[in-house]
């Protein structure tokens, strides 16, 4: 199957390049507005129901006539179209018009004021009409990029919208990922009738259809000994859930076997929840399966009291062995700078915190630079491939393309939920046709997770990780 296009993450500049790119082709722009109305009213109607009031806010500029193009085609809906040229006029008109208790209640405002053209900062007037549409409670969808954001920077123009959702056009803007305060959930509609894209960049965008044909088909006469084994090395006293999870992750990548690695203290406890796996206590020189294909080291090893010969076992394999290793959580602290065998898959899943403690730096300095603390974490760590989780969760290493996470949400951030990442990944790597292309692997891992969060948020409203358990992988890209 031909894969598809990457999407680059771009600035405005290259926006226009684009776009000049697409004049020069023949195309116009009218044409372009007609198709960017049709798919972002696509996006609306399954965000909405029949008799949902959707409230249209648009501005005199191009960004302006994509909500236009919206309306046509929102049907079985109540649309408001407010264009706004003059900002004091427009203010008037949103308090007014929210008097009504129909508008009160609108399902979305559209932000349509302004795109990624505004580079410059904004009067008084439009700052007020900002701040009121803030203010009000309606939450906003905003076309391309939040009315008063700056697409490059990610930084204000003195007010900007504060979207639940942005449907950026294209490719996404460099700043929009600076900028999740105002962005909300960014989403991108990629197919807009330009053409092909003319930009290459080291940082992506991931998109489902990215993921076609995985996992692989099996083969009729398959057996579980072609599909790998897991070892998990996890948990110690206080923390046996997560070699439970990390198991129950591994599970829904269905590799052959798996066998988890417990410390003695919580082998009960482990060991009577689960039943396809295997469980072992661990103990200084305990051998790795004879056919074992991947190793997960690191949840739940958080107690205070583990024996120095365990993170020398760790050190030892991340140095040594030419099995795929993952490695997560307190272990994520053992590790050592230096080599890992050449040929050898070496996948680390810190979060900022973490991240921070691999380079000696704050979590918010992590935070400011991702891109180059992924890359600096891979380079002394042997090139290993880094999954910086987070929102936007990045994967890549020291070299090469990057890729910006584009599922998951907010509620991911519970307990366990790392645990069942780690073990899905290392379920995934223990398989030979998966361990052929580690980075789609990797991203097909986080992106599958975050997209049953997703469809979890989407379906009920307090999901708990062991409801991940069971969504995990199932989501079709």
């Amino acid at each position: 199957m031909q894969p598809l296009p990457k999407i680059p993450v771009i600035s405005v500049e290259q926006m226009r390049q684009w776009e000049e790119a697409t004049w020069a082709s023949g195309k116009t722009e009218h044409e372009v507005i007609q198709q960017v109305g049709r798919l972002l009213a696509q996006r609306i109607l399954r965000l909405t129901r029949p008799g949902d009031f959707i409230w249209i806010m648009a501005g005199k500029g191009h960004n302006g006539d994509d909500g236009r193009a919206i309306q046509p085609h929102l049907a079985h809906r109540h649309v408001l179209l407010t264009n706004i040229d003059d900002p004091r006029q427009g203010l008037a008109e949103f308090s007014q018009r929210l008097q009504n208790q129909g508008l009160r209640r609108a399902r979305w405002i559209v932000d349509a004021l302004f795109g990624i053209g505004l580079n410059r900062p904004l009067n008084e007037d439009w700052r007020k009409l900002i701040e009121a549409i803030n203010a009000c409670g309606i939450p906003v969808l905003a076309v391309d990029v939040p009315s008063g954001l700056n697409a490059d920077t990610g930084q204000t123009q003195g007010a900007a919208i504060k979207a639940a959702l942005t449907l950026t056009l294209g490719a996404p803007k460099r700043g929009l990922l600076e900028a999740s305060a105002f962005t909300g959930r960014l989403e991108v509609i990629p197919e807009i009738g330009l053409a092909p894209c003319p930009i290459q960049a080291e940082l992506n965008w991931t998109m489902p259809g990215d993921f076609a044909g995985l996992p692989p088909p099996r083969e009729v006469a398959g057996n579980k000994g072609d599909y790998g084994h897991v070892a998990i090395v996890a948990g110690s006293l206080g923390y046996h859930g997560a070699p439970v999870l990390a198991s129950r992750g591994a599970q829904r990548a269905q590799p052959g076997l798996i066998t988890v690695f417990p410390q003695a203290s919580v082998y009960v406890p482990v060991a009577s929840q689960l039943q396809s796996a295997m469980v072992h206590p661990w103990r200084a020189g305990t051998p790795l399966p004879k056919k074992c294909s991947s190793i997960l080291f690191g949840p739940g090893l958080a107690d205070a009291e583990l024996p120095d010969a365990l993170k020398d076992d760790l050190r030892s394999l991340w140095r040594t062995s030419p099995l795929a290793m993952v490695v997560d959580a307190s272990a994520l602290d053992w590790l050592e700078l230096g080599p890992t065998p050449d040929g050898a898959v070496r996948v680390i899943t810190p979060h900022p915190g973490e991240a921070g403690r691999l380079l000696g730096l704050s979590a918010s300095a992590v935070q400011a630079g991702r891109l180059a603390s992924l890359r600096t974490i891979s380079k002394v760590f042997g090139g290993c491939w880094v999954v910086l989780k987070g929102n936007q969760t990045l994967a890549g290493r020291f070299t090469g393309e990057v890729f910006v996470n584009s599922s998951g949400n907010p509620h991911l951030a519970q307990g366990g939920s790392g645990d069942l990442l780690g073990g899905y990944l290392a379920g995934l790597l223990a398989q030979p046709d998966l361990r052929q292309d580690p980075l789609l692997t990797v991203r097909y891992a986080v992106w599958q997770h975050g997209a049953a969060a997703d469809y979890l948020t989407e379906t009920q409203s307090n999901w708990t990780v062991e409801d991940l358990a069971q969504w995990l992988g199932r989501i079709r890209p």
